[in-house]
Order: structure tokens, then C-alpha cells, then sequence
């Protein structure tokens, strides 16, 4: 039995619809969470098949007993290894909601937010070896400077790792309220909670290796989509939106097109929506992870980019 108390979808209907659901297909939830998108899907497929992924065991209390699911509990940078396993070469359709979930977020054992005092844990998976707080403890300046720079777009990320080295010399950084306590200072009172969580956010992308895992999942995603495809992709982030956008611009990082002999454009992807989708306005009121979602679709071309 699916509850929506671990994970609240967001766009369910238009990300679903995105995927343009065949009953025969075989499509994959790259992150199962508490299974509202799954479930969405299931009910549209008859002889079809739904593989869905996530690293979080906590999402096991969440599953769904059908013949046509199939679940595994791993990071989805990996899913091309289990769809070679499971002998399936090419699938209908890919749908990744990314980010973190409402569990992740409202669970303050989790450690991922600033709104509850809890140990700086912030790892999607137990598996992962590395906390928050083991980043915040063994750093050094220049790697704190890099991970807020590039994780948090941050101004002044030299001033936040200066502060951070300094306080935790004098006793460790170990709980989400100690990090955020440390931190104020440094921020205007009406920039102070958005500022924080910036800090957090690239934090917790370090933890998890967010980014990398992104980029090899959407390298996967060319080679396992069948022409006709769809790729169905909610993010929360400009350096997650941009990824995005990019590969499915140019089937590479930069989204650097390619072109024929004769200088016709070669794309990977066909963009089903120019402009993001974004959630409406009784969505927003209702979930605040919605706030910041964009979702992006596209459906795979016959061209088979130079990688």
C-alpha cells in the first residue's frame, strides 16, 4: 500500500503525461521515492513493464505489488548495468524526479535541513561513507570554497569556508542548528534562510555526488531510450536544469550540437517543451518542493551522438 507521506509528487500529471504512455512499453522511474509517479504510471501500462530505482531503503515501506514492477535499490548513475542484467536493451520511456524528497527534507533524523536541530548527515543512501559533518571536518579551505561555489552558486564562498575552518577549530561542526548558527552572521537578516540553504544544498550535493551522478545517467539515457522515446526530467536547481537542458540540446555537458556533412543540425533529443513546465499556483501552496521544480521533456531522435 503507497502512502504520499514519504515523498509528495510534484507535476504528477504533466510529467506523466510527458511520458506518453504506451500499455506495451517498457518505462523506468529513475527515482521511486514514495511511488506517486509510479503508481500514475502503472495504471496506463497492460502488458507493459515499470523499473523503478532508488538508493533510499526507506523507500521499501513504499512498494507496489504488481506483476509489472520491478524494483532496485541503487543509485540511478547505475541503471544501464541492471538493464543489461535484466537483458533489456532499450526502453519506451525514462522519467527522474531529482533533488530531495519530502521524507528527506521533513524527517529531521535525515539530517538535510536547517528548520530542525539534527546530526549533519544528509546522505540519500547509508551506503555512502561520507556525512556532511565528515565534509565540514576534514575539508580543507580551498575544497569548502570550491563545493559552495559550484554546489550553493554562491557569493563569497571564501568568506563561508573562512568562517567554517575558523569556528570548527575551535569546536566541530556537527549538527545542522551548529552550521547554521556558525553561519548567520555572515548573511543579511532578509537573505539569511535562502542564503542557508544554499549552504546545505551544495553540502548535500557533495555528500551524494548529485551532479556526476546526473551526468552519467543522462550518458545512459542516449543509448537505452528507444527512437521515439521520451525523457521526462523534474529538477529543482539551475545546475541541475542546465545539465538538462544541455543534453538534451546536444546529447553532451556543453550542449554542443553536432552537424552532417552539409551543416544540417544533429540532435540526440527533439524538446517536447520549449519553455520549462513549471507547477501552478495551488501546487505551490500545497507543496513547497514545488516551488522550484521545472520540468523538461523531450522524445529521442534516430541520431546517435559522437560520446
Amino acid at each position: 500500500m503507497i502512502t504520499t507521506e514519504y515523498h509528495i509528487p510534484v507535476l504528477l500529471r504533466e510529467s506523466v503525461s510527458g511520458l506518453a504512455i504506451r500499455p506495451d512499453g517498457i518505462y523506468l522511474d529513475l527515482t521511486f521515492g514514495g511511488g506517486g509517479h509510479a503508481q500514475e504510471i502503472i495504471k496506463q501500462i497492460s502488458e507493459g513493464k515499470l523499473i523503478a530505482f532508488d538508493q533510499d531503503p526507506a523507500v521499501k515501506d513504499q512498494m507496489i505489488d504488481d506483476k509489472r514492477f520491478s524494483f532496485i535499490q541503487h543509485n540511478f548513475r547505475f541503471f544501464s548495468n541492471y538493464l543489461k542484467y535484466m537483458n533489456i536493451s532499450q526502453v519506451d520511456g525514462i522519467l527522474a524526479d531529482l533533488g530531495v524528497s519530502s521524507e528527506h527534507l521533513d524527517n529531521p533524523e535525515r539530517g538535510f535541513s536547517f528548520r530542525s536541530d539534527a546530526f549533519l548527515d544528509m546522505r540519500m543512501s547509508p551506503g555512502l561513507k561520507q556525512t556532511a559533518a565528515d565534509i565540514l571536518e576534514r575539508a580543507d579551505e580551498q575544497e569548502l570554497r570550491r563545493i559552495l561555489d559550484e554546489y550553493g552558486e554562491l557569493d563569497h564562498p571564501h568568506r563561508i569556508a573562512h568562517r567554517i575552518v575558523l569556528e570548527r577549530d575551535k569546536q566541530p561542526i556537527r549538527t545542522t542548528f551548529s552550521l547554521a548558527d556558525c553561519l548567520r552572521p555572515l548573511f543579511p537578516a532578509n537573505r539569511e534562510n535562502k542564503m542557508l540553504a544554499q549552504v546545505f544544498q551544495s553540502l548535500r550535493i557533495a555528500v551524494n555526488q548529485e551532479i556526476q551522478s546526473l551526468k552519467e545517467m543522462l550518458e545512459q539515457c542516449i543509448i537505452h531510450l528507444k527512437p521515439g522515446g521520451r525523457l521526462v526530467v523534474i529538477s529543482y536547481h539551475s545546475l541541475e536544469d542546465r545539465l538538462v537542458k544541455n543534453y538534451i540540446k546536444g546529447g553532451n555537458p556543453d550542449g554542443i550540437i553536432q552537424t552532417d556533412l552539409f551543416g544540417n543540425t544533429m540532435t540526440p533529443f527533439k524538446a517536447i517543451n520549449r519553455k520549462v513546465i513549471v507547477p501552478g499556483l495551488e501546487e505551490n501552496e500545497t507543496n513547497s518542493r514545488a516551488r522550484s521544480a521545472r520540468l523538461r521533456i523531450a522524445e529521442r531522435t534516430t541520431f546517435q551522438p559522437n560520446v
